[in-house]
């Protein structure tokens, strides 16, 4: 008997390196069963510039001390850093009945309505994925599927250093600007953002249920 595509788990993890987490993302989807829950892991990463597996090099302009990593996930190149919380999902899209093109809308409007929560307006823009306040990229997305499941995710500014965004194109476009909710708002509470995520993906994935885990992969 197959598991409910209703329930899914959710991991709050603090900060985890990103090859590491990368690599049991990529176990956990080879190994995953027709009875495997889909899982929500929100995090953050050290400092890290990361390629698509399809990205331009050229689009990473002077990473000094940065670390550049290539991935399997879609998408040019982006950062991540402390201050900013990362969510990788990992959903069986056959089990849910939806599209990648489902999956990337449904993630643009659950981060548009979180944002909304903590008083940030927000839009999506068809041309160019992710989600922006007025010209500014806030939050970027970034996939991968193997055999009708997802990996990898989307990463949400809230309160970090923007400075190393200045050295790449991000998401390989010159001259894209960036912001961050703090520079926005002037304020911050990263584990209410949890909250509104967490309540936004669920909804706009049609999860009746959810259970939490902290600290475990």
């Amino acid at each position: 008997m197959r598991v409910s595509s209703s329930t899914i788990v959710i991991k709050k993890l603090g900060r985890q390196p990103y090859s590491e987490t990368v690599c049991r993302m990529k176990a956990f989807t080879a190994d995953r069963t027709l009875n495997t829950l889909d899982q929500f892991w929100l995090l953050e990463h050290p400092s890290i510039y990361t390629l698509g597996q399809a990205a331009k090099e050229k689009h990473v302009l002077d990473p000094k001390n940065i670390e550049v990593v290539r991935c399997d996930r879609g998408g040019q190149v982006t950062y991540h850093g402390p201050g900013q919380i990362v969510g990788y999902l990992m959903i069986d899209l056959r089990r849910k009945s939806i599209s990648i093109k489902q999956l990337v809308t449904g993630i643009e409007t659950a981060i548009v309505a979180a944002l909304h929560s903590v008083g940030v307006d927000s839009h999506s823009e068809e041309r160019a994925h992710g989600v922006y306040v007025n010209d500014k990229k806030i939050a970027a997305l970034g996939f991968r599927v193997s055999k009708g499941r997802t990996y990898h995710g989307f990463s949400l500014n809230v309160n970090m250093d923007l400075e190393p965004f200045t050295r790449i194109n991000p998401c390989g476009y010159r001259g894209l600007k960036v912001t961050d909710i703090f520079s926005e708002r002037g304020h911050t509470v990263i584990e209410r953002l949890h909250c509104c995520l967490v309540r936004e993906v669920t909804r706009a994935f049609h999860y009746s249920s959810f259970e939490i885990e902290k600290l475990a992969i």
